[in-house]
């Protein structure tokens, strides 16, 4: 796979729900065709906003199959692969191995959750999974979930590792001089500088951009791919600082209870979560539209 395929702006894709719970296909293919109006570069598939963790086998494979229909081809698709059994994940790569090689372009795999691993456990855990994964292999350090901060010693480490099969990070420890520092070790390196680096943050998506990562991985894409393609691909601070107020209501009370608002106002989607998550109290809502009318989106 040419890395080039996973630069530029990718959306983590939400899940949406009808008012019984179940996954509402029309809503999730209503949203698809706006991924793919030609914003966007490349979708991420039941990641965390994707509220994988809360999806059945049987409901992940359902949505696996019914985005592999309707994007046929037309955008590279993403699947989230992760957890804090390392066996396990390794085994649900060899379950899905023929499916990962004719669908997908990579795997993101988040940090272990809740173990808190160290820094060697970390590294053994990535070279165990990308062993396992018949397909490239997305790092993911989101700290602020996992309680565990995947340090740039250790990433270099892992990709020198498995140069074959680990290609990126998605980098959402929202810490910036860590991510510079990450991107100052790739680009010293020659055989590093291939190695992708991704924000994982809207909010400052444009500052990595200037110095030298290679894209975005955007919740807000969901309901802005236009403009947040603006911001990735023009590096354009101006429509950063635009959103910023939309960005902070966002995640005011956490992903993807923000993004939702925003569609169910954009009339997407209904604004239904499953627990433990829940919807936007009724001040960040009414402050979502508030911002929606400012934006004018």
């Amino acid at each position: 796979m040419d890395k080039r395929t996973l630069t530029g702006l990718g959306t983590a894709l939400i899940t949406p729900f009808q008012a019984d719970g179940s996954v509402d296909y029309k809503s999730l293919e209503q949203l698809l065709d706006k991924q793919l109006e030609g914003y966007v570069d490349y979708i991420v598939v039941l990641g965390t906003t994707g509220e994988a963790a809360t999806l059945s086998a049987e409901e992940k494979k359902e949505v696996r199959h019914f985005i592999v229909r309707k994007v046929n081809r037309r955008l590279p698709l993403v699947l989230g692969v992760g957890g804090n059994n390392t066996a396990a994940v390794c085994s649900e790569l060899q379950t899905l191995r023929e499916e990962l090689t004719e669908d997908y372009a990579a795997i993101l795999s988040v940090c272990p959750y809740y173990n808190k691993p160290s820094q060697e456990g970390l590294y053994q855990h990535f070279c165990a999974v990308a062993e396992a994964s018949p397909i490239p292999v997305i790092l993911y350090n989101v700290p602020g979930r996992t309680g565990v901060n995947l340090l740039p010693e250790t990433v270099m480490r892992i990709y020198n590792a498995r140069p074959d099969k680990i290609i990126g990070i998605k980098e959402a420890s929202g810490n910036v001089e860590q991510i510079k520092d990450l991107i100052c070790k790739k680009s010293k390196v020659e055989s590093q500088k291939q190695f992708l680096v991704i924000s994982g943050d809207d909010g400052i998506a444009c500052e990595l951009m200037e110095a030298g990562a290679d894209g975005l991985i955007s919740v807000a894409s969901n309901a802005f791919a236009h403009d947040f393609y603006q911001i990735v691909h023009q590096k354009d601070s101006r429509m950063q600082a635009r959103y910023e107020e939309m960005i902070r209501l966002l995640f005011a009370e956490g992903n993807p209870s923000g993004i939702k608002t925003v569609l169910a106002a954009q009339g997407v989607i209904q604004n239904i979560l499953r627990l433990p998550l829940v919807s936007n109290s009724k001040g960040i809502q009414e402050k979502i539209r508030n911002e929606l009318a400012e934006l004018g989106r």
